[in-house]
């Protein structure tokens, strides 16, 4: 017969006591098996296996599932907020639990959260209510690029979230390199300017967004723009689309995120030289 160590491991790393003993398990042999150090107590009734991921060990001291930008960041999600903290989905009717080091944000949403972590979909409909549409919609689309989600995950997403917010869903795309790129577009849809996006233009090759015909727009993300020869590179881009009668406008991760209004006039401003 396995040990309860072992049964744990088996069952994901994490196990609930009634589980256990269901399996055959006394609470007296998973008492023993916690005190030779062998699993970990979580908290009454919740078993774990040593090593068990630090912020989903927090969620579960804490009386819930590991959701929202916590679930997201670990799947290689484009995430808006800086956040670290573990975010904890607990239900709507139960309360948190106290334990030493918790700095988790608590998200009392509808549903019963599952032993562990919530799924990527739960997570985007969770990031939505914590952060916002911008940061949902920036998400939703790392997501889909990464091939996270299918169309009928799309559809139960889409399905999930307010009636108010199901716009999101059916202008997002696919091709977006970065949440920048997502973001901006996303911005510009909202002050109704139409983008062409990912566009090819020879000799320069792909660039991110084009107005007018003319009006070339290029997100900095620091991962994919910093150093000389890459910098070298975009200056060498923006000579050749200036060769070719484009102009561009280029924006940097601080300016789209903290700075959009000049932004925003700087891309207003351009547009209009663009229709004279």
């Amino acid at each position: 017969m396995l040990s309860p160590a072992e049964t744990v491991r088996r069952l994901g790393g994490l196990a609930t006591g009634t589980q256990l003993q269901k399996l055959g398990f006394s609470r007296r042999a998973l008492s023993r098996s916690v005190a030779r150090g062998e699993m970990d107590r979580i908290r009454n009734g919740v078993f774990a296996e040593n090593g068990i991921d630090r912020d989903v060990h927090m969620a579960v001291a804490h009386g819930g599932a590991l959701t929202c930008v916590s679930v997201l960041r670990r799947l290689g999600v484009w995430i808006l907020s800086d956040s670290t903290v573990p975010h904890v989905w607990l239900g709507p009717d139960r309360h948190s639990h106290p334990h030493p080091g918790c700095v988790c944000v608590s998200h009392f949403y509808r549903g019963t959260p599952p032993l562990g972590r919530a799924s990527l979909e739960t997570a985007l409909i969770h990031l939505r209510t914590c952060q916002g549409d911008e940061a949902f919609f920036a998400a939703f689309e790392s997501a889909w690029r990464k091939g996270l989600l299918s169309q009928s995950a799309r559809e139960r997403i889409r399905v999930d979230l307010p009636q108010s917010a199901r716009w999101l869903v059916a202008i997002a795309r696919a091709d977006a390199d970065s949440g920048l790129e997502s973001l901006l577009r996303l911005r510009c849809h909202l002050i109704g300017i139409r983008l062409e996006c990912q566009v090819r233009i020879p000799e320069i090759g792909r660039v991110v967004f084009v107005l007018a015909g003319c009006l070339i727009l290029e997100t900095d993300g620091k991962e994919n723009h910093d150093g000389t020869v890459r910098r070298h590179r975009d200056l060498m881009r923006d000579a050749i689309a200036s060769r070719l009668g484009y102009e561009t406008l280029r924006f940097d991760y601080a300016q789209v995120v903290y700075d959009w209004p000049i932004v925003q006039d700087a891309i207003i401003a351009a547009l209009r030289r663009a229709q004279r």
